[in-house]
């Protein structure tokens, strides 16, 4: 391969791995806050269920990581 292609490359795993980690660190945080929280009974009088916070997380982050994988997956197709 030649050198002028491995660069970019690299650079992109770096990005991908960057992400990657950014996205486990929202996961244990996600993690760390849901076992912080106790387990207190919800009184539902209306019928309706409550929702977790799950959803309560970085869309930014999240919209970040989906792009950079999707970069690296395009260029990994690319030179195949």
């Amino acid at each position: 391969m030649e050198q002028n292609q491995q660069h970019p490359r690299q650079e992109a795993e770096q990005e991908f791995q960057a992400s990657l980690e950014q996205l486990e660190d929202i996961l244990q945080e996600n993690l760390t806050e849901d076992k912080d929280q106790p387990n207190i009974p919800i009184d539902d009088s209306s019928g309706v269920k409550a929702v977790d916070d799950e959803t309560d997380i970085d869309l930014a982050a999240l919209e970040d990581a989906v792009a950079d994988i999707e970069h690296y997956l395009e260029e990994r197709t690319k030179t195949k």
